[in-house]
């Protein structure tokens, strides 16, 4: 039940990070504030397919 989620920069739209969750249970998408690589600095990162 549990699926692979990538993160993307809001900023850059780079794919820096990926997870996973369970979709049922957490149906909305995920917004967590993460170091980006390519920024350089903590940009928030939105689930993507």
């Amino acid at each position: 039940m549990r699926d692979i989620i990538q993160f993307e920069c809001t900023a850059c739209r780079h794919r820096n990070y990926s997870s996973n969750k369970n979709k049922k249970l957490h149906p909305e998408r995920l917004e967590l504030k993460k170091f980006c690589p390519f920024c350089r600095s903590h940009t928030a990162h939105k689930e993507v397919k």
